[in-house]
């Protein structure tokens, strides 16, 4: 009888694209010669390093998947159990017409796959889970915080709809909140709208006012209190500024110049060009959200506090509209924080003779 011999795969490289969604993940597994297998499981890293172990024995397994809903768990479970794995943007993938044509789950990790095993894939930055938690914290203060706007945006609306004059002077004080109160509407059905309004936005100031307390106690541990420091000595930053950029960032050395850290913020010119002709549509989509955002805010108040912002908001007002002035204050504001991250000095504002 023939004996035979045992599958060793060492040495050899398997890539796999998963498509992850809720309920299951679809799998499309090949070598750089040819492609394996394409197929749907459920979502359970156990039962895929199972089946690459058994089916490829000690070779080295790739894995890619989509940034999305799932976060970073995945990315951690197999780097956990051995197995490569790779975080891409969906919009960094490179897509063939039929594939945009015909949009399918096995379509979508077939092609991940490929890109993979083609080199033509740039992963994104996996923050560890320590980060991703703290970073958590300081997002959800900010989604509170528009949650708050909106609400108050919705009383005001009210208040306007039934001609009640608002007293300018004391929007949104505690005297005003108290003046809201005692409003009378005609009918209880219109009383009960309003307080519903103004309940949920009492709600809301405590959860933002609970959410500010813990993340000013996180801001004075061992792991970010020299940082915020730092960060503070720039006019324009807060401590809840401070925290905002340290979570989104992360360890700053990552990003090897200005360039890479204001392009990852969304920071620079969204260049297009048709034959010999360039040009720019303003700055670009693609950003961190909240940190773009931040930036810009902070790069008003930093204007009024840095002469030497002052001067190149100032300049640029001149020749282009102030909003847009004011992102190139916010790209100086940016340089500032880096360097002092980088450098591990506090920022000396400069002076005028």
């Amino acid at each position: 009888m023939e004996k035979v011999s045992k599958l060793d795969f060492t040495g050899q490289h398997i890539y796999i694209g998963l498509d992850v969604h809720k309920k299951s993940w679809s799998v499309s597994i090949r070598t750089p010669q040819l492609e394996h297998k394409t197929f749907t499981q459920p979502p359970e890293v156990e039962k895929l390093t199972n089946y690459l172990e058994k089916t490829f024995p000690k070779a080295t397994y790739h894995t890619v998947y989509e940034a999305g809903f799932s976060g970073f768990w995945l990315h951690d479970r197999l780097k956990e159990k051995g197995v490569d794995c790779m975080v891409v943007n969906p919009a960094d993938v490179p897509t063939k017409d039929k594939e945009r044509t015909g949009k399918t789950d096995r379509i979508d990790c077939r092609k991940l796959a490929r890109g993979l095993c083609n080199g033509e894939l740039k992963g994104i930055y996996v923050p560890s889970r320590k980060q991703v938690e703290d970073r958590s914290l300081v997002r959800t203060r900010q989604s509170m915080v528009r949650k708050q706007t909106r609400c108050k945006n919705q009383i005001t609306s009210i208040l306007y709809f039934y001609g009640i004059t608002i007293p300018e002077e004391t929007r949104w004080t505690k005297q005003f909140l108290n003046w809201l109160e005692s409003i009378q509407m005609e009918r209880a059905s219109g009383d009960f709208t309003l307080k519903t309004h103004l309940e949920e936005l009492k709600h809301l100031r405590q959860l933002i006012a609970n959410l500010n307390r813990a993340i000013l106690s996180l801001s004075r541990t061992e792991e970010y209190r020299h940082n915020v420091i730092l960060l503070k000595s720039i006019p324009g930053i807060s401590t809840l500024t401070a925290m905002i950029l340290l979570t989104e960032i992360g360890d700053v050395s990552r990003f090897s110049s200005l360039d890479k850290l204001a392009s990852y913020a969304g920071m620079v010119p969204d260049i297009r060009s048709s034959g010999e002709t360039e040009y720019s549509n303003g700055i670009t989509y693609r950003r961190n959200a909240a940190l773009r955002s931040l930036l810009i805010e902070s790069a008003w108040v930093a204007a009024r506090k840095d002469p030497a912002l002052m001067m190149v908001f100032n300049k640029h007002s001149l020749k282009m509209k102030k909003s847009q002035a004011i992102v190139h204050v916010a790209r100086r504001l940016l340089s500032r924080i880096r360097f002092v991250l980088k450098n591990q000095q506090k920022y000396v504002l400069a002076t005028v003779n």
